[in-house]
């Protein structure tokens, strides 16, 4: 009567290089792999996620070295080679994959610990398995309750408060110079990665404008249109000056694109309204003298670094208290789990006693059925009370852990002890 095994298999940025991350990426979507893993026939139900730091699969089975042999097949071994399957796919059963889904949940397992992002990929993941049809009971109730911790790690820690990136970091200084960014219009320079970043934060913080300039029009478009902001050409730059709040420039550039005497005259035309200047490229775009300016805040990538750094120790504080919330929720699953696997036993052994009870009494009351209504009632309910003397030791040596015999070990010996996988006769002894 044991219950099937919940495997989880995949491989991260931890473990795995990103050229061999990129060969397992599915670029496809997940409709077609979801409805191979439905083709292998060892595994009950599945979940698959895929992100740019991770590819993961979990599912339940009954034989696991069979089941996890073909979903590598079937998932990694046409990309990558059978030693690199084994160097670098990490593979957790039962509790160990309990813990690590919701650690990927609660963002533990991150590149950025605290960022947000996962936990959308995670409902998005379990959206198309459910469509598919593969999540059935076991893995929909592991995922909510994965879902339902990153919540509560979000709510009852601090570990997504600091800043831990570039770009975030750049978004809280200006929020420090400004209060609230609601209403502030921001310009970014340079249409890359770091400043798409700095845009999804700003936009979140809910500012009124974002306008993007770039060497390439088109990509300034392109980012631009995300966003609902407009594009602009670098030559447009001092003059939107003018009328943004914060710039944040990110651009490759070999040379300064922005001097302290660019700036004096803007600074004449805003009448000395406050504006912030934050520079994340390398080599650096903005003259560092620009910051000597009367209410101009210049700060550059180590002014961020500096804020990241001390805000990694604080998030790392958030963490422990993080990974104490995921071992807590791992054992309520787990004991769901084991009160699920028990239970077909409980049933039966109740059933069992009642029917030997019920026999018994008949044997010397007569049939219940020929009884008047109160004599009936009174010997049901005399059934009903002895069944549950009778059946507390048994259901309590069941129940509560034993940390001498495990959960499988005391179910066998009850099924054992009262002939449970026997043909029952209905009044046997």
């Amino acid at each position: 009567m044991s219950r099937d095994t919940i495997v989880l298999l995949g491989v991260n940025h931890k473990t795995t290089p990103l050229a061999v991350r990129e060969k397992l990426a599915l670029a496809g979507g997940y409709e077609d792999p979801l409805r191979a893993l439905g083709q292998i026939e060892d595994l009950r139900e599945f979940y698959l996620l895929s992100t740019c730091n991770r590819v993961e699969v979990l599912f339940t089975c009954t034989d696991v070295d069979r089941a996890q042999r073909r979903v590598l097949e079937l998932l990694f071994a046409r990309t990558i080679t059978a030693e690199e399957l084994d160097r670098y796919v990490y593979r957790y059963v039962n509790s160990q994959a309990v813990t690590h889904l919701f650690q990927v949940a609660a963002s533990l397992d991150s590149m950025i610990v605290g960022e947000a992002q996962i936990l959308g990929q995670l409902k998005e993941a379990y959206r198309h398995a459910t469509k598919m049809g593969s999540s059935g009971f076991v893995l929909n109730k592991l995922l909510h309750k994965s879902f339902s911790v990153a919540k509560r790690v979000r709510t009852e820690t601090r570990i997504g408060a600091q800043a831990v990136s570039i770009s975030y970091a750049a978004v809280e200084l200006a929020r420090k110079i400004f209060g609230d960014l609601a209403g502030k219009k921001v310009m970014l320079v340079g249409a890359g990665e770091m400043a798409e970043l700095a845009a999804e934060h700003l936009v979140g913080q809910g500012v009124a404008e974002v306008v993007v300039a770039n060497r390439t029009l088109q990509r300034a478009i392109n980012l631009a249109r995300c966003y609902n902001g407009r594009a602009v050409s670098l030559e447009e730059l001092l003059g939107q000056l003018q009328v943004v709040d914060i710039l944040i420039s990110s651009t490759g550039a070999p040379d300064l694109i922005l001097h302290k005497e660019d700036v004096r005259p803007v600074m004449r035309e805003r009448r000395n309204r406050p504006l912030f200047f934050i520079d994340i490229a390398v080599p650096r775009d903005l003259d560092p003298a620009i910051n000597d300016l009367d209410n101009v805040y210049l700060y550059d990538i180590d002014d961020l670094h500096n804020v990241v750094e001390m805000n990694k120790s604080e998030r790392d504080k958030e963490a422990v208290k993080a990974l104490r919330i995921v071992a807590e929720e791992q054992f309520k699953f787990d004991k769901w789990l084991a009160n699920m696997a028990s239970t077909p036993t409980i049933v039966q052994l109740r059933a069992r006693i009642e029917r030997q009870i019920r026999a018994e009494v008949e044997k010397t009351m007569g049939r219940f059925e020929e009884m008047d209504e109160a004599r009936r009632q009174d010997l049901e309910k005399m059934v009903a009370a002895i069944t549950g003397k009778v059946a507390y030791p048994p259901l309590h040596y069941l129940k509560n852990d034993n940390h001498c015999i495990g959960l499988q070990d005391r179910i066998k010996t009850i099924r054992e002890l009262y002939l449970l996988d026997h043909h029952d006769n209905g009044g046997e002894t």
